[in-house]
């Protein structure tokens, strides 16, 4: 008899994990996925069309807070968590909640999940939400440039809008409009699309691989929210925070990674303490002795710094890192800072669910979080910005958010590159490994 499964998730993870371990796997039934941590992806069907031959109706998406209800309606007998960027305490407390209503727990690994590619891997993943992934991606995919090989970038799931487009595959800035991508997709796709490179994402990770091994040369995995990746790497880049010493240990899945990795790369060591570099280090060394451990600065340029120098200014950060991620400020308010500007606390002018996010999240600061996963929730945002009496309003975001709402105020950007501290390695590392597989 077969096993009656939910699988808990958040738009990604648990979407991957069923297509390669619980599709027409007749040991298994699964009965529902439940979603949270992003708004507006429960109440969906993970489509008939990708379910595969066991799920002709498809496979509901529930609110995670109905999961000890949806355990005993459906008599379910096993949970299998699929998200991450979560605290161990948490994942046990789910645990323990699972285990009350009767059912067993479980977590699926490299081995069950990971896809081998024909052409080499280069992960580059991390052990928190906003330590510098997205810099660091960029920074691999320039090296391999320059090795003469054409990278082609897989990103991380974020299928937050139709669920039956398996594959995405985004060259420009329409294909953006095309698919309708959100703020969070926008902020991870755009820096590589402005350096002329392709990126693939959607749902199903098989079909993605193969589009991608026919155009390029090298499969540059560009994790999220530090998950560990689809397809069984050749290269593994570990992204770290010395601002949050302590979370390469205490989250999942991000000590996974920290043990996994083949090169450790300790990011803002140019605004960390030296000795909180240092006790980083020694963690990392402690979780993981034959990793080689990389310095970087992570080196924030303001495009238009007239506009901010001296003058109060709102900073409008990355979604993901000021929420689950964690960081109560990012990089508007640290570039903002560093010219002289007074941010403005815009907590009691935010509206909607902007408002609520910083309920949700309380070790929010005084910047707002560029939430956009709908048009009304663009909306709110865009009402939000407007409500904020500021000289200028300062995007922390990669994504140019004056493309998606209205902004009255002058703006700037803040960019972000990674430079390695000491005698460089990365390109050595990388060179060597491509070596052995080209």
């Amino acid at each position: 008899m077969a096993r009656r499964v939910i699988i808990m998730g958040a738009a990604g993870r648990d979407f991957h994990n069923f297509l390669v371990f619980f599709k027409d796997n007749e040991e298994y039934q699964v009965v529902a996925f439940t979603a949270t941590q992003i708004p507006f992806i429960s109440d969906r069907t993970f489509p008939a069309s990708l379910a595969g031959k066991l799920y002709p109706n498809g496979i509901p998406i529930r609110p995670e807070e109905e999961l000890k209800r949806l355990i005993e309606s459906n008599r379910a007998s096993d949970v299998y968590f699929s998200y991450s960027d979560v605290s161990s305490q948490y994942v046990m407390d789910k645990a323990a909640l699972v285990q009350s209503a009767g059912a067993s727990y479980h977590l699926l690994g490299p081995g069950d999940t990971m896809i081998r590619s024909k052409k080499p891997v280069v992960a580059v993943v991390a052990t928190r939400t906003g330590a510098g992934k997205s810099t660091m991606s960029r920074k691999v995919a320039s090296i391999i440039m320059k090795e003469g090989l054409k990278p082609v970038v897989v990103r991380h799931p974020m299928p937050y809008g139709d669920l039956t487009v398996a594959v995405e595959r985004f060259a420009t800035h329409a294909d953006l409009d095309r698919f309708h991508a959100t703020i969070e997709e926008r902020e991870e796709y755009e820096g590589h699309i402005d350096n002329g490179l392709v990126v693939y994402a959607g749902v199903d990770y098989r079909a993605i691989l193969e589009r991608a091994e026919r155009e390029g040369d090298v499969i540059l995995w560009d994790g999220g929210n530090n998950d560990f990746s689809f397809y069984i790497p050749d290269l593994t880049v570990v992204v770290t925070d010395p601002l949050r010493v302590g979370d390469e240990s205490g989250y999942y899945p991000g000590q996974t990674n920290l043990r996994l990795a083949d090169v450790i790369v300790i990011n803002k060591v140019n605004i960390a303490s030296k000795e909180a570099v240092e006790r980083l280090a020694s963690n990392c060394r402690a979780l993981n002795p034959t990793a080689v451990i990389v310095k970087t600065r992570s080196e924030a340029v303001l495009d238009r710094p007239e506009l901010v120098r001296r003058k109060r200014v709102l900073a409008v950060e990355d979604g993901p890192s000021v929420t689950h991620g964690g960081l109560s400020i990012g990089a508007g308010a640290v570039a903002a800072k560093s010219v002289g500007a007074t941010l403005v606390d815009p907590r009691s002018k935010a509206v909607g669910s902007i408002r609520t996010a910083y309920d949700r999240f309380p070790k929010l600061g005084k910047v707002l979080p560029a939430l956009g996963y709908s048009d009304a929730q663009l909306k709110e945002l865009e009402r939000s910005i407007d409500r904020v009496e500021c000289d200028a309003v300062v995007l922390g975001t990669p994504s140019d958010l004056t493309k998606m709402i209205r902004i009255k105020r002058p703006v700037a950007r803040v960019r972000f590159e990674a430079a390695e501290v000491g005698r460089p390695a990365l390109a050595r590392l990388i060179s060597q490994m491509l070596e052995g597989r080209i």
